[in-house]
């Protein structure tokens, strides 16, 4: 089993979702970065994505394309954020999954970037803008460096693109909780239950549920009707809130234990 099995395994024989915690690479510089990426494992985080920064983020909501701003504002690229992952794999064997566009991947020429991110202990790729129906080759190249393909599927996904997904995922599927970008919200959809039961009876790999949660009560509330949970938004928050890396760090270990507290309760 790789890293990312034996964790959705683990979460399941003790009875929760996984806690899966997003991060920008290279936000407030690349060190730091990695610095706040271990500061969520330590605070109980299952699984990290490392976000790569882009100019277009399409998917992303206010909170996620200030902080891929102010990453590419001092020069990080997506080899500086493979950087991160080398730290955080130093330090711990956590699953690591690399969020980021197509373009700036496909920019550093795919094939050698997928070598060098296997090489870093990158575990998956989740690329928004890729539809699985169009991954056949990057798909390829990633199996070929144990690198898992994740999808991200919609309330709105037609039953065939579900299907799609399933099929040519490997490691989780990403079901995103509402219309629009990524954000904190108050309040998430009332038919959401329904929506993530058809998508796992359809997945032969777990799904974890995002966009949107930004606070204890909603993690535990969709932690049960998923295999795991992802904050974003609300983490980057508290890193954009400023102050030392030590006192980011701290912030954002405590917040990251309290959703992890409220998916073991």
């Amino acid at each position: 089993m790789n890293r990312i099995e034996t964790t959705f395994a683990r979460c399941q024989a003790e009875g929760r979702a996984a806690l899966v915690t997003y991060v920008m690479g290279g936000d407030p510089d690349v060190a730091a970065s990695a610095r706040l990426a271990l500061a969520c494992v330590a605070g109980g985080a299952d699984l990290l994505e490392i976000g790569v920064p882009f100019s277009d983020p399409i998917a992303d909501g206010p909170t996620i394309q200030l902080a891929a701003e102010r990453a590419l504002a001092h020069g990080t690229s997506p080899r500086d954020c493979l950087e991160v992952v080398k730290a955080v794999r130093k330090k711990s064997q956590v699953p690591v999954a690399l969020m980021g566009y197509l373009n700036p991947m496909l920019a550093q020429g795919m094939a050698g970037f997928l070598a060098d991110a296997a090489a870093a202990g990158v575990d998956a790729l989740i690329i928004p803008d890729l539809l699985p129906e169009e991954a056949d080759e990057i798909g390829t190249l990633a199996r070929q460096h144990g690198i898992a393909m994740v999808f991200l599927l919609a309330p709105t996904s037609t039953p065939a693109r579900v299907a799609a997904a399933a099929e040519a995922a490997s490691g989780f599927l990403y079901f995103v909780s509402v219309t629009g970008v990524t954000g904190a919200r108050a309040t998430l959809p009332d038919d959401l239950a329904g929506k993530v039961a058809a998508v796992r009876q359809a997945s032969p790999v777990p799904v974890v549920i995002g966009f949107g949660v930004s606070t204890p009560e909603q993690a535990r509330s969709l932690g049960a009707l998923a295999d795991g949970v992802v904050v974003g938004s609300a983490i980057v928050s508290r890193i954009a809130a400023g102050g030392s890396v030590a006192a980011r760090a701290a912030r954002v270990k405590g917040f990251v234990a309290s959703l992890a507290k409220g998916l073991r309760a």
